[in-house]
């Protein structure tokens, strides 16, 4: 009940739209990956599910941020089953270990590939985090997401979001290709979410 509600409340407060290139099958793990400007990406983004699917995503977050106090720690761990990770640890591998655990769990995941909030007006690249986790996992299943005007719902150093009108695009889904170059692999995932935002310019 309490999800119900604040996914409600998280949709009117961004006042978006929605758009999806294909109805997602609830039977099937995949990862939510988008750009990020704003805390606020993950929880419009898990808003935007089927209720079904919602529960059984989990979106990667900052410890750093959403244990910051009891109100954070509580929805972050209690209500969106957010997988919580450092982001300021010398070892990167940590957190894809952690990431592939919740994979191996059977959840779907929710990734920002940044690992940074940026601007809103480019994407940065993207970390090698989601090509390991798709090394790991032949064949999951990887949706783009582009999050467009969240940075001014949310801004940062925010803590109450602010009415304003958003987008989300949830795109076609791709893999990683047999052999397929690090490096290529994610050039490609990124170009995934800039065709989104291009089309819809």
């Amino acid at each position: 009940m309490i999800a119900a509600l604040l996914a409600a409340f998280a949709r009117a407060i961004a006042g978006g739209t929605v758009r999806w290139a294909h109805a997602p099958s609830e039977d099937r793990q995949r990862i939510f990956f988008a750009n990020h400007t704003s805390h606020l990406d993950f929880v419009l983004l898990w808003s935007y599910l089927p209720p079904e699917l919602r529960r059984r995503t989990g979106p990667v977050a900052a410890r750093d941020y959403w244990e910051r106090g009891p109100l954070r720690r509580y929805l972050s761990t209690r209500i969106f089953g957010a997988l919580l990770i450092d982001r300021s640890g010398p070892d990167a591998r940590t957190a894809v270990d952690r990431m592939a655990e919740g994979l191996a769990a059977g959840d779907s995941l929710i990734l920002f590939p940044e690992g940074t909030r940026g601007s809103g007006h480019g994407i940065a690249p993207f970390k090698a985090g989601l090509y390991h986790l798709c090394a790991a996992h032949p064949g999951l299943e990887l949706v783009p997401v582009s999050m467009e005007n969240l940075n001014r719902v949310l801004p940062q150093g925010e803590f109450i979001p602010v009415p304003m009108v958003s987008r989300v695009i949830f795109g076609e889904a791709l893999s990683l290709r047999n052999g397929e170059p690090k490096e290529e692999f994610l050039a490609r995932a990124r170009q995934a979410i800039e065709a989104l935002r291009e089309g819809e310019s």
